[in-house]
């Protein structure tokens, strides 16, 4: 753990596990600090990875789960023509507008988990051949997932970020906070 995630309050799942899906939220959106556009489209591994491209799909994956739980069409659909695109920077993009649209879809994020009437409430998993044939989850197996998720991008971009110029988590958790 490279930041502390205060105790939630007596009682407060909800608040419990939006506070660790914000926690690599910040792994993910301190990894872009100080880099050029340049720098962050760079593929500086041996990995096809770029910080901007693992911030663009972790936002959108978050966007695309909370569309599920909804049941509604994800704003941005994915098969294997674009799928590419989801861990990159293209066109007119860039790692403002994707630090943008993250901090609005965690806000709705929020928003959707602390209203729902329970984190027991189920919603249909789609019918790819990777989930069980009608399953259901959670909005409790959602916030896992998408703890999990983030958690495991936030780990490449560390890998990325570190090979790009030598920093690591501890380094830019220090420049995040000097930057106030």
């Amino acid at each position: 753990m490279v930041t502390h995630v205060p105790a939630e309050v007596r009682g407060d799942e909800r608040g419990a596990l939006l506070a660790f899906i914000e926690e690599q939220r910040g792994g993910i959106r301190r990894s872009v600090l100080g880099l050029t556009e340049e720098q962050a489209r760079s593929r500086p591994s041996a990995s096809e990875l770029s910080l901007g491209g693992l911030l663009k799909h972790a936002a959108e994956v978050e966007q695309m789960w909370l569309a599920r739980a909804r049941q509604e069409e994800p704003p941005v659909r994915r098969d294997q023509s674009n799928w590419h695109e989801s861990f990159e920077l293209v066109g007119e993009e860039t790692v403002a507008s994707q630090l943008a649209h993250w901090e609005r879809v965690a806000a709705d994020t929020e928003k959707f988990i602390r209203s729902a009437p329970s984190l027991d409430d189920t919603f249909p998993l789609p019918p790819d051949p990777w989930f069980p044939p009608e399953g259901r989850v959670s909005l409790r197996w959602l916030c896992l997932h998408l703890i999990r998720e983030t958690a495991r991008h936030a780990g490449h971009a560390d890998i990325v970020r570190e090979s790009l110029d030598g920093k690591t988590a501890f380094e830019l958790v220090a420049l995040e906070r000097e930057r106030g």
